[in-house]
């Protein structure tokens, strides 16, 4: 079967690979902190690794800096083993 239709190509955001830069989830308002890797990040959300298996919640917060009081609130969009993608959520 041949289609002659031309794909639409999407735009994506722009990706920074940030090669496996520490990083913490906070869950429980931010009682519990987790240590995880940012692998790459957009300004639309990020793609985070874990070490261990852990019990990735559907929404926590990102502390892309430890010392800062500045968090993102994230949704996980996809599971992959010990890889998630988040979106950011404001």
């Amino acid at each position: 079967m041949i289609v002659d239709e031309q794909r639409t190509k999407v735009q994506r955001e722009p990706r920074r690979e940030l090669r496996k830069r520490p990083t913490w989830m906070t869950i429980d308002n931010g009682i519990t902190k987790l240590e995880c890797f940012v692998l790459d990040v957009s300004p639309g959300g990020a793609k985070i690794a874990t070490d261990t298996a852990l019990d990735v919640r559907d929404s926590f917060e990102l502390a892309l800096v430890p010392e800062h009081t500045t968090r993102q609130s994230c949704e996980v969009v996809w599971r992959r083993g010990k890889t998630y993608g988040v979106k950011f959520l404001s």
